[in-house]
């Protein structure tokens, strides 16, 4: 299972619809999920391929959608996963076989499902 798949997890999903998910973003076709959505995603990727390719209006799109503050997490979250898989590659780190997380998940889960 991979650290996403564990997050979403602890986040309040189940199995099948983490499997959505992945299954979904796997496919490359975006257009199931929500604008604001979208626009995190194409953010992400631009980011991911090559960063210095980001510009003003990538950030002002993001931040349509998400307002500055919030804008601002989405930054920071691809930033860190960005960097987090590069030093996992970079050591050759395997996956756990579990759930790592488990045990941090909260009583009612608030997740906004597409």
């Amino acid at each position: 299972m991979g650290h996403t798949e564990m997050v979403l997890a602890v986040a309040g999903l189940n199995d099948n619809t983490i499997a959505d998910l992945h299954r979904r973003l796997a496919g490359g076709d975006l257009s199931t999920f929500r604008p604001a959505e979208r626009a995190a995603f194409a953010f992400a990727r631009k980011q991911a391929r090559n960063p210095a390719d980001l510009a003003e209006q990538d950030w002002q799109q993001l931040a349509a959608h998400f307002g500055a503050e919030r804008a601002l997490d989405v930054l920071w979250w691809t930033c860190r996963c960005h960097y987090m898989t590069h030093v996992a590659n970079a050591f050759q780190l395997p996956l756990e076989h579990e759930n790592v997380f488990d045990g941090f998940r909260p009583e009612k889960a608030s997740v906004a499902r597409p």
